[in-house]
């Protein structure tokens, strides 16, 4: 089939589901593949190493093959709705068709609300790291000059987001391989650390039992947010219908199989795990098998890695949901922020609004409730995309029998329960924050609807 084929029919599936194809498809399985691990970020382990340690008994590794068990049944959810509804949204615009436009719009909500807070979380840490080597420096101003960086590239186009994702991804993979080198002669050939191979890191039979999994399932659920947002650019990819959910998947494997290989090695290098500094743990080894060199290194390519690469990807997921939920009238200023850059063909007005409000929260709302807000909306809104499938598949379409039930009930169940745990396990302040704003959400929701009466003008359309 040509290229002119492909993209008519491309276009005629968005207008079959209500829009007029505006944004470019340029996008390849590759592309998405890079996007999402950029998102998820190769050299992630290094904020967390320390504290997921002591909370493992040193079985990192264990810990995030748990993790991407755990991930992959809600992967499989994104997969299936993305194959049937090929449109920008994600959570938002699969809930909205598949189980209903009010609940959609909540879902939409919720999601946005963990998009938008990442960039703030992302650029905030990377400040604090840099302002270890640069102590005279402001934060706001590391800060300013990330939001400034990811605003420009975004708003300019996504084939130049996706090659700068290939240069970050380049570089955080040069990064980690002169780690496992530096970790692998400091290990096997100069003997120090454990000296070799050694099972303690993947399996210790006295320590692992239900509570561990269960305890690891929470820990790792959270280190994997993100591998959605492949979904959120499915208007700018060439055959969405079979791309979206098969990058989603590969990039949640692919990236779960790097964390494990580098937290392995790092803790062949450095077994005391007892005495690692939460903060500082993955440095300090990076330190102790490569010197120097490889501590500033990783420091300077981490933040930059956080606070440009993966807020990048972010930054340009929130946008099109943004856009998404605009173009749809649900949102205020949607007249504004629902139009496409007439020669870059982006989402330029949502853009750039998302990096006004990031710069602003990273500056003046606390870590602590940007987190809070990030998990609750983010793992919300993966209970009712679980919980969508089976409605949509199984009850609307009927597909059942022995593959249908398989699919589309045991599956998503199984990814509704084991976030569902993870959620129940949030603390008071978390659910406080999280239906404070999921409350915002129903009564915008209710103004824009006349009281839940009226639904978006293209699902009346259709």
């Amino acid at each position: 089939m040509s290229e002119m084929s492909v993209n008519t029919m491309e276009a005629e599936q968005s207008t079959n589901l209500g829009y007029k194809q505006e944004l470019k498809r340029t996008l390849t399985f590759k592309d998405l593949v890079v996007f999402g691990l950029i998102t998820m970020l190769p050299i992630a382990p290094i904020e967390v190493y320390g504290m997921i340690a002591q909370e493992s008994f040193g079985m990192v590794p264990l810990v995030y093959l748990v993790g991407i068990v755990a991930m992959v049944f809600t992967a499989l959810s994104y997969s299936k709705m993305s194959k049937e509804f090929p449109i920008a949204g994600s959570v938002y615009s699969y809930v909205q068709r598949g189980l209903n436009p009010h609940v959609g719009f909540v879902s939409g909500w919720l999601i946005a609300v963990d998009y938008i807070m990442a960039p703030a979380l992302l650029t905030a840490f990377s400040a604090m790291w840099l302002a270890s080597i640069f102590p005279s420096v402001p934060s706001f101003v590391f800060i300013l000059l990330f939001i400034g960086i990811i605003t420009f590239i975004n708003a300019r186009g996504i084939t130049l987001t996706a090659r700068a994702n290939i240069i970050f991804l380049c570089l955080e993979i040069a990064v980690l391989l002169i780690f496992i080198a530096c970790a692998i002669k400091y290990v096997f050939i100069d003997g120090h650390g454990m000296g070799g191979f050694s099972l303690a890191p993947l399996f210790q039979a006295d320590k692992v039992n239900p509570h561990f999994l269960a305890t690891s399932a929470s820990i790792a659920v959270l280190g994997f947010l993100g591998f959605d947002v492949i979904s959120t650019l499915s208007e700018e990819v060439k055959n969405p219908a079979k791309t979206v959910g098969r990058a989603t998947v590969a990039s949640l494997i692919i990236i779960g199989l790097i964390f494990m290989l580098q937290t392995y090695l790092a803790a062949l290098a450095h077994p005391a795990y007892e005495g690692l500094d939460p903060d500082m743990a993955f440095f300090d080894i990076a330190r102790e098998v490569g010197g120097d060199f490889l501590y500033y290194l990783l420091i300077l390519v981490g933040a930059a890695a956080v606070g440009i690469a993966n807020a990048l990807a972010i930054q340009s997921a929130i946008s099109r949901i943004i856009y998404s939920m605009s173009r749809d009238k649900l949102l205020p200023f949607a007249g504004v922020l629902g139009k496409i850059h007439p020669v870059y063909k982006t989402p330029f007005n949502a853009t750039i609004f998302v990096g006004i409000v990031s710069f602003f929260v990273a500056v003046f709302v606390s870590l602590n409730t940007i987190i809070q807000l990030i998990n609750f909306g983010a793992l919300t809104s993966f209970m009712v995309l679980n919980v969508t499938v089976f409605v949509y598949f199984y009850a609307k379409k009927r597909q059942r029998g022995a593959a249908g039930f398989f699919h589309y009930v045991l599956l998503p169940l199984i990814g509704f329960a084991i976030i569902a745990y993870v959620w129940s396990g949030f603390d008071r302040m978390t659910f406080i924050v999280g239906f404070t704003w999921m409350l915002i959400g129903v009564i915008l929701g209710a103004v824009k609807s006349k009281g839940y009466k009226e639904v978006p003008p293209v699902l009346r359309d259709l």
